[in-house]
């Protein structure tokens, strides 16, 4: 007897799709360590000289390459980011377009 797969469709938030009560946020840092993971993965470094760079403890590095990122606010991410010389725009615009905020700033 073969058995129907069922499939159901993301909301584009796995966090929130699993029910977490903070998953915009873990979504956010999710997609921030991703890039910093990248470009540490890139320059080919070893820990404790990605230790250096990032002004963390290497079981710290090891957490974040281990995807353990919620054990990082956005905060720290991105100054991982500007710690990798990556310059940093956010940009700021209404969800639903009424409103004219669109604006951007570089860190």
């Amino acid at each position: 007897m073969i058995q129907e797969q069922i499939f159901e469709e993301s909301s584009g938030n796995v966090f929130s799709d699993l029910g977490f009560d903070n998953a915009d946020e873990l979504f956010t840092r999710g997609k921030i360590a991703i890039q910093v993971i990248r470009l540490l993965k890139q320059r080919n470094l070893k820990q404790i000289e990605i230790s250096e760079i990032l002004g963390i403890s290497q079981p710290e590095v090891s957490h974040l390459l281990n995807g353990e990122f919620q054990k990082f606010s956005e905060g720290k991410l991105l100054n991982f980011l500007k710690r990798l010389d990556i310059e940093i725009t956010l940009q700021f615009r209404s969800r639903n377009g009424k409103q004219d905020i669109e604006t951007a700033i570089t860190l």
